[in-house]
């Protein structure tokens, strides 16, 4: 009785309730699907290969990155492979314990990218803004420990659902996922304190870099050989992973948003339209693929690592 009454609340009342999709909505979601997942792992794969191949970016900054694509690869190889299974199959049909195991592996996988894009931004602050004292703070050894700390927080955020019962099928975006509605306290305090305060420290340190930017390019405008050796050092160091950081706040913030105001105000809750919902998600699952992209379309360095590896693998082939 007892593993009843569990299967039902995992995956709930919903997991009767099939959404009558159109055939070209269920075409689109599974197409977005089948991209980010094929993106994910072999953008991914690309940027952790460059890294180890490239002396150039093996840089004490770019741990993050490595464990940003390992963040990101973590959905494309479990939870998402499920989620398309579901749309296959207009259901969730894969029991509770792949439901749980779905939403507690995308959950660390998101907490993870939060907590790793905080750790490049805090880590482009310091080589910035305070070069003297960087290679005292993100020395090699010290940079495995931060890298290590961001995955025990990304755990511990993501453990308390377990106990509060929050991931749920939920069976709009055909996703083991975190259930806004379970709590209205615990959602909004998730929210904040894993998107919102992040994000916020992100900014900061981003505002506190252009704001030295801009300054140094006024006061070294008249000197053309100051300029040059300037401009890169302020601006293509870290510009690739305020694109990265802008991404993941553009495709998670529409879902951060709707859960906390749902959160705030329970009764709007039926009023947030239904494409509007899977929409958000969708954004959401697929920024998982973007950051492999944006590495080979910014940064040379990335970008002949790709040429190599490819052409490397050609030739084998």
């Amino acid at each position: 009785m007892d593993q009843i009454t569990t299967k039902q609340t995992i995956l709930g009342d919903l997991e009767e309730e099939h959404n009558e999709y159109p055939i070209f909505v269920v075409s689109t979601m599974t197409t977005v699907l089948i991209i980010t997942i094929s993106g994910d792992i072999v953008g991914n794969l690309l940027v952790i290969t460059s890294v180890f191949r490239n002396k150039k970016l093996r840089k004490a900054g770019n741990a993050f990155v490595v464990s940003l694509a390992v963040a990101d690869l973590l959905v494309a190889c479990y939870p998402y492979p499920l989620i398309l299974l579901a749309v296959f199959n207009q259901g969730w049909n894969m029991g509770p314990l792949h439901c749980q195991l779905s939403g507690f592996f995308m959950g660390l996988s998101v907490m993870g990218s939060v907590f790793n894009i905080t750790g490049i931004a805090v880590n482009r602050y310091c080589y910035i803004c305070h070069s003297t004292l960087y290679h005292r703070i993100f020395s090699n050894t010290s940079t495995v420990c931060y890298v290590g700390l961001v995955w025990a927080l990304a755990l511990a955020a993501i453990v308390p659902n377990l106990f509060v019962g929050s991931l749920r099928y939920d069976p709009r975006v055909f996703s083991c996922t975190f259930s806004q509605s379970v709590s209205s306290f615990y959602t909004i305090v998730v929210v904040i304190f894993h998107f919102f305060l992040p994000i916020s420290v992100v900014s900061y340190c981003y505002l506190r870099i252009w704001v030295l930017v801009l300054n140094i390019r006024h006061r070294v405008r008249s000197d053309r050989s100051l300029r040059s050796q300037t401009w890169p050092y302020n601006i293509h160091s870290f510009i690739t992973m305020f694109v990265v950081f802008v991404l993941f706040a553009v495709c998670w913030g529409p879902l951060n948003i709707i859960g906390l105001t749902v959160a705030i105000h329970p009764s709007l809750g039926d009023s947030v339209p239904s494409w509007l919902f899977v929409a958000s998600y969708f954004m959401a699952y697929f920024n998982s693929c973007l950051n492999a992209v944006v590495y080979g379309a910014l940064n040379k360095n990335f970008r002949r690592e790709y040429k190599k590896i490819m052409l490397n693998i050609f030739q084998m082939a």
